[in-house]
This record gives C-alpha cells, structure tokens and sequence, in this order.
C-alpha cells in the first residue's frame, strides 16, 4: 500500500457539527490536507499532549502508552488505511504480536502523539479525501469543508491559523454569556479550568 506521512497542523471547531472539531493534518513536505471529524473529549486529548499539559491522572491514551511500554512492545506507525461511506478507518503497527490493530484514526494519533511514532494516510484516502489548498490565504486559513462527507472543495475561513481547543472553548463561553446561557458558560468555564491544571 502506498502511503505518506503527515503532521497535525491543528485543531479547528467544525461549523457543520455543534461539539465536533476537525483535526486537520498536512502532507511532510507537501500541501495535500486531511480533516478529520473527532469529539471533544478527543480534541481535548490531543491538544493537552500537543500543548504539553499532563493532566494529574493518566487519561486514555496515556494509559494505553503506559500499558505499552509496561509490556514492552513499541507503537511503529499510525495508518489512516481506509475510507467507506465517509468515515476513516486506522491500524496501529506494533513491533508485537499482533503487528497490526484496528483502530479509530483519533484514538490512534491520540496514542500516536504520546509514542513519538509517525502518522500515514494511505495514498488512495488521500486522494479521495484531501484537499490541496488553492491560494497563500487559504494555506493559513483553516480547512471548513464537510466533515462527515468528504468535500473537494473548502470554503475560506475566518482565522489565519487553526484555534487551539481554549480558543474555541473560550469563544463559546463568551457566546454563552452573551446569549445570557449562564449554566453552559460555568460549564465551558470549567472545561477551561481543567486544560490549564
């Protein structure tokens, strides 16, 4: 199978899902993007590892990596491998027995970002599902296509780079307070205040 590796580039909130954030990544050294569709807690996950905050108790992935190395057995690659009817199917590659295991692509470059391992997507996904920016302006912006379809087309974004997960939440804590929505900004407020512990 051929395939090519990508980076994270960010996280942006998905204007077609309420409390979805696509994870936008990048071809190394080419300019063929990929979003994916996750949840918060996902999005939150991710951006704690990429921000560098380690939360007082392992979360998941954490506790995944951790059984890991107790194990003894190495996280290789992450592949995006398929595609079918709009949703994105992973293998993690382990240097164990099994060398390979299905998993969500979320979970896997959740668990991907805390082993240091690299992230592919199989050239025939990419070529289905990603997107090559058209202009300058568009290669900073973030990537507003349909998240549960994917879309050969992206529409121009507001922000000139992806938002950070308490950039999105803290633009949704001052859209609660301004809708006067005081128990869903506490909320927001607190999910806030866990990310900076």
């Amino acid at each position: 199978m051929d395939k090519v590796q990508m980076e994270i580039i960010g996280l942006a909130s998905s204007p077609q899902s309420s409390g979805s954030y696509a994870l936008i990544l990048q071809e190394t050294g080419g300019m063929r993007r990929l979003s994916i569709l996750i949840g918060t807690d996902l999005a939150q996950s991710i951006a704690l590892e990429l921000e560098g905050i380690k939360p007082p108790r392992p979360i998941t992935h954490d506790l995944l990596k951790n059984i890991l190395d107790s194990l003894g057995a190495n996280l290789l690659e992450v592949t995006i491998n398929d595609l079918k009817d709009g949703t994105f199917y992973a293998v993690l590659t382990l240097d164990a027995t099994p060398t390979e295991i299905d998993a969500r692509p979320s979970d896997a470059i959740a668990l991907a970002i805390r082993c240091g391992a690299p992230i592919f997507v199989a050239e025939s996904v990419i070529s289905e599902a990603g997107v090559v920016p058209q202009d300058e302006e568009e290669l900073d912006d973030e990537d507003d296509e349909s998240f549960d379809e994917p879309a050969e087309t992206t529409e121009p974004a507001e922000q000139e780079r992806p938002k950070t997960l308490r950039e999105v939440l803290q633009g949704k804590l001052d859209d609660a307070v301004k809708r006067e929505d005081y128990e869903r900004a506490a909320q927001i407020r607190d999910e806030i205040e866990r990310l900076e512990k």
